[in-house]
């Protein structure tokens, strides 16, 4: 069956809250490790305005751009790769990152993330992005894109720990303000 990049779209914003955000906004749960039972996710959306098939599932999967989603090896469970408010374990094993790792955010945020650092704010781990193309398209969703450059490699041998995603995006618990550099002071 054809499926409209509507009707895609549509349905991969409400599957990323329910895998993310509000399981219960389709009377689901989340196992500890953020998995949810495919059959039961169908039957909850579907009860909820957003129907749909287990081929509707299997290419919203396999044609994400972001890769926000995975099933598992039978493709009876499926999770969000990262970003989830709600607490879950996605069994992250430490990695060593590169020297350098990058943040896209907005020009209006920068005083405080001067100042504070990185947080995860709603999300439980602070993303950064492998490169400065996909930094600079994260940050132009929040507003006039500002880049900044993680000092990941350091960060690192100072202690801290970084994940990675099946996606490619880096993860972390936090970014001490002391990591941190705009473009303007890498140019210094």
């Amino acid at each position: 069956m054809e499926y409209t990049e509507k009707q895609k779209t549509h349905t991969s914003k409400f599957i990323s809250l329910v895998l993310r955000h509000q399981p219960d906004a389709a009377g689901i749960t989340l196992d500890a490790h953020g998995w949810a039972d495919v059959p039961k996710l169908l039957n909850g959306m579907a009860a909820a305005g957003y129907p749909a098939d287990p081929a509707l599932l299997e290419e919203i999967v396999r044609t994400d751009a972001k890769q926000r989603y995975a099933f598992n090896e039978d493709h009876t469970k499926i999770r969000a790769n990262q970003g989830h408010s709600v607490a879950v374990d996605l069994e992250f094993q430490p990695v060593e990152p590169p020297e350098y790792l990058w943040h896209g955010t907005a020009s209006r945020f920068l005083g405080s993330i001067m100042q504070e650092g990185l947080k995860p704010m709603s999300r439980q781990y602070v993303h950064l992005s492998p490169d400065i193309e996909t930094a600079v398209k994260v940050g132009t969703r929040h507003g006039r894109p500002v880049v900044l450059q993680i000092a990941a490699g350091q960060m690192a041998k100072d202690g801290c720990r970084f994940y990675r995603a099946e996606n490619g995006v880096w993860l972390t618990d936090t970014v001490p303000a002391e990591y941190i550099r705009t473009e303007e002071k890498q140019s210094e």
